[in-house]
């Protein structure tokens, strides 16, 4: 789960992490009442999107009137922000945020995360603070620092240090520094955060260490006994299908392809992806409707897949281990008469009860098209979803 960047700020202030005075607005006069409420003579909007690379798209806005501040906020709001990480659709942005100007020296970039390769919580740093991150590890990898956690010490200070030194802090800075990495660690554990990231961590003209810009995303397996941040979800940020998949317990990720897979088990999932590309076609979703699928659950997948309208072929492939075939069977022949599906449905069943399940499609009357085995399944879903 993503949060905006006004609330991930304010989860910066209650760990201590410095980050500049700013508020949320969703009017360009609530926009302006913000500026006046902060302060000063220079204030930046930033639309708030679930997505890096606003700068670079139109997203942040340097205004030195209440007039620029209106005028930023009104072209913004109600509009899709489209930025390298949003496809072409973009996002909707719903609300900004208003905050003071700052006098940037420097810029850094500092995140916190998980090696899964020695599992550990690494910090990496870069003094090449506001770029891509991934542009600067493929062309410059020299410049990105790391320090690893050991799960038994945890932060030490010769860590921060390192960083710090590293980064070219010196003197109050480097006290700074540490107190912004121990915040963020604490964040980071406190609320089943997988990603903590500061891009720019900046170097003020009089010495302070801001989090300018701040990017939190949850462990969604966490969420639930995340109550005081699972307020913070914003559907609005999210694929729609996606978003109704997750009320069903499905486990659904859409993609550009035109054949709906529907799939038990995620490694099933991607194997049969893969042959659907091996054979010339291309998936349009990733689907997997869990060990204990039901007939209604299934039902909800097959209405699920079909609400994309650019799928011409739906393959099922069921392995029937804890789920019974038979079951699966019900769940489709009712999907297919419930939700009338129009396009081919090409069904490969294997496991428990797979011959009764096999037979009980045949003898539906319905237009199933079945199949032996997995390559078998995908070349007829791939012949069929091109008309052939």
């Amino acid at each position: 789960m993503n949060l905006h960047e006004y609330q991930a700020k304010e989860l910066f202030r209650r760990f201590g992490v410095a980050v500049p005075a700013g508020q949320v607005a969703a009017t360009p006069e609530e926009a302006v009442a913000a500026a006046k409420a902060l302060g000063g003579s220079v204030w930046v909007v930033k639309a708030q999107v679930h997505a890096g690379g606003r700068g670079k798209a139109g997203g942040v806005k340097v205004c030195k009137t209440h007039a620029e501040v209106a005028a930023a906020t009104k072209g913004m709001l109600g509009q899709h922000l489209v930025t390298k990480q949003t496809g072409a659709e973009g996002l909707p942005i719903h609300q900004v945020y208003v905050e003071v100007g700052s006098q940037i020296q420097r810029e850094l970039y500092l995140s916190l995360l998980l090696n899964r390769d020695r599992s550990r919580l690494a910090f990496i740093a870069s003094a090449d603070g506001g770029m891509d991150i991934e542009e600067v590890a493929e062309h410059t990898p020299e410049r990105i620092l790391k320090v690893e956690l050991h799960p038994a010490v945890g932060l030490s200070g010769y860590q921060c240090r390192e960083l710090a030194f590293g980064l070219g802090l010196e003197g109050g800075q480097v006290a700074a520094f540490e107190k912004v990495m121990r915040g963020i660690l604490a964040l980071y554990l406190a609320h089943d955060a997988s990603l903590v990231e500061v891009n720019p961590l900046i170097v003020t003209g009089g010495g302070d260490v801001l989090a300018l810009d701040a990017k939190i995303n949850i462990d969604p397996n966490a969420v639930y006994r995340q109550s005081d941040v699972a307020k913070y979800r914003d559907t609005t940020q999210e694929d729609a299908r996606e978003v109704e998949a997750s009320k069903h317990d499905l486990n659904y990720v859409s993609l550009d392809g035109d054949i709906a897979c529907m799939v038990n088990g995620a490694g099933l999932a991607m194997a049969t992806m893969d042959l659907i590309k091996l054979h010339g076609g291309n998936p349009a979703n990733f689907l997997d409707v869990g060990g204990g699928a039901t007939k209604e659950r299934v039902t909800a997948a097959f209405q699920l897949i079909l609400s994309n309208p650019n799928v011409k072929a739906i393959l099922v492939n069921i392995f029937g281990g804890i789920v019974r075939c038979d079951i699966i069977a019900e769940g489709i022949m009712a999907a297919v008469k419930t939700v009338g599906v129009e396009v081919p449905v090409i069904v490969r069943l294997e496991g428990t009860n797979a011959e009764l399940a096999r037979s009980q499609l045949a003898e539906s009357g319905l237009a199933i098209t079945p199949a032996s085995d997995l390559t078998d399944a995908a070349t007829k879903a791939v012949r069929l979803a091109a008309g052939r």
